[in-house]
């Protein structure tokens, strides 16, 4: 069977889109998947994302990782309300359900602003920050960014979790209100370029922490900048949006 696919990106972060509406993906065939995003034998990407129907909001967003393991992806629902409104689906405001529930999003010149859920999950231990933010970030500032092993040290501390495991981030403070991130994430199982829970996973920990009393946070990564803002109320963080680019790359046909 043939299929449309798009490719879309958001800071580096790469997605295969797919508009599922008519719900005849073969979603629970994790070789397909894996197959899908092999960057060898296969169209090459961090993850695929599923555009379906809802009857409540605008639309469903379904995220795999590369090894088809579901979870929510910042990145990805940035680059999902990008190809939804290419697709007619919306105009410039929706909201859409995800793996972690609703999201509200506005887009405007390929600059999206994606609403993330609430974070209060936060364990502050001796050397790093452990942060829920939709999927599970482990938060570790780093001396010399550039030259530390983020594979190899990510790879490491990823499967000392219990099993879903944890997403990786390495930082390095830039000035009061700007971390440079590194980001080994799981599921792909490898330092991709961005990482959108990531980042907003750092935010907050660098403010839990007194690293920065500032609710506007810039975060270089590999395949750009992001920024992350929030509101703070005892130790609750709310209004928390991420905000970058998603860019349409290119479309195409692949048999399955």
């Amino acid at each position: 069977m043939n299929f449309n696919f798009y490719k879309y990106q958001g800071t580096g972060n790469d997605f295969i889109m797919i508009d599922n509406r008519t719900e005849i993906f073969p979603k629970e065939n994790v070789e397909v998947i894996s197959n899908l995003c092999n960057r060898h034998f296969g169209i090459g990407a961090d993850g695929v994302i599923l555009i379906e129907n809802d009857t409540k909001q605008d639309f469903k967003m379904i995220y795999f990782n590369a090894d088809g393991s579901q979870t929510f992806c910042g990145n990805g629902g940035r680059c999902a309300v990008a190809f939804a409104k290419d697709l007619n689906i919306i105009k410039n405001k929706t909201t859409f359900i995800a793996f972690d529930g609703p999201h509200l999003a506005e887009i405007k010149n390929n600059i999206v602003s994606l609403k993330m859920i609430d974070v209060d999950d936060i364990r502050v231990q001796e050397n790093s920050v452990f942060v829920y933010t939709g999927t599970q970030h482990h938060v570790e500032m780093v001396d010399s960014l550039d030259d530390y092993p983020v594979y190899e040290k990510g790879k490491k501390i990823r499967v000392s979790y219990d099993a879903p495991g944890s997403n990786v981030n390495f930082v390095e403070q830039i000035n009061d209100s700007t971390f440079r991130v590194r980001t080994y994430e799981k599921g792909v199982e490898d330092e991709t370029l961005a990482c959108g829970t990531g980042v907003t996973a750092v935010a907050i920990a660098m403010h839990k922490t007194k690293k920065t009393t500032s609710n506007l946070i810039s975060l270089p990564v590999e395949g750009g900048a992001l920024e992350v803002s929030f509101t703070e109320e005892n130790g609750h963080y709310k209004d928390v949006y991420l905000q970058g680019s998603a860019t349409f790359v290119f479309k195409g046909e692949i048999q399955i």
